[in-house]
């Protein structure tokens, strides 16, 4: 919080005003957006040059954020001499983004309403199968393949390229004049049984809320000492410290 507030001083306002998240939602509701919004590309920036990652691993929709702070430490550095590492996206090349299962339109995401647009890490087997079961697809003969102009059966399919470590092709082989009912009960059971091993070290985390919190407390303690040693030398270049 410390350091996003210095960082505010060297990020203008247009920087920010072009965030596509900021402008998807003041768009909706402009006058109820609030600037921590419009701010969090900073505070976001702040917590990965804190710590000089060089490279962030995010989702195709946050490759935005990534350039962003780029910008900010570029502009940092050349205001105030050499301190930040500039960091890189480091984007996944199947599955960057990966789409609703109600609208394959739309990203993936928790905060969207409706019960059949995500697919949860700790969902049931049964709340998965029937996710799965009612995602959408299309009305195309062309079966299931790989095409981006069909959203629907092309988002799973990519889920199915994920969890399996398939080819493309060798999926489509697979599936070859068979239906979507089939390729959905086999992706489902995918998922449940990729996510099992998951699902199984959280509940046993969950039992034991003294060895989660020694995790916790030895993390902060790696990681503060870098914070502070960035902290102060931004503090001192800036004339602050």
């Amino acid at each position: 919080a410390e350091l996003a507030w210095i960082l505010n001083s060297v990020t203008p306002i247009g920087w920010l005003g072009r965030m596509h998240q900021y402008k998807e939602k003041s768009a909706k509701q402009r006058e109820k957006v609030s600037t921590g919004l419009f701010n969090y590309p900073v505070l976001m920036a702040a917590d990965i040059l804190l710590y000089h990652a060089n490279f962030v691993p995010v989702g195709e929709d946050q490759k935005q954020h990534i350039e962003i702070t780029r910008d900010i430490a570029t502009r940092f550095n050349h205001l105030f001499g050499e301190t930040f590492t500039v960091p890189e996206a480091m984007i996944r090349e199947v599955g960057a983004r990966i789409m609703g299962l109600d609208d394959p339109t739309k990203k993936m995401s928790k905060s969207e309403p409706g019960s059949y647009h995500a697919l949860n890490l700790l969902d049931p087997p049964d709340v998965i199968r029937r996710k799965i079961g009612r995602a959408v697809t299309d009305s195309s003969l062309a079966g299931v393949r790989f095409d981006p102009e069909r959203p629907g059966i092309y988002n799973l399919l990519v889920i199915y390229e994920l969890l399996s470590g398939l080819p493309p092709a060798e999926i489509e082989m697979r599936y070859r004049g068979k239906g979507y009912a089939e390729f959905k009960r086999d992706l489902a059971e995918m998922v449940v049984e990729s996510l099992r091993p998951l699902q199984e070290r959280y509940y046993a985390l969950a039992d034991d809320l003294a060895y989660v919190e020694s995790i916790l407390r030895d993390g902060a303690d790696r990681a503060r000492p870098i914070a502070e040693r960035t902290l102060v030398e931004v503090q001192q270049k800036v004339g602050v410290g």
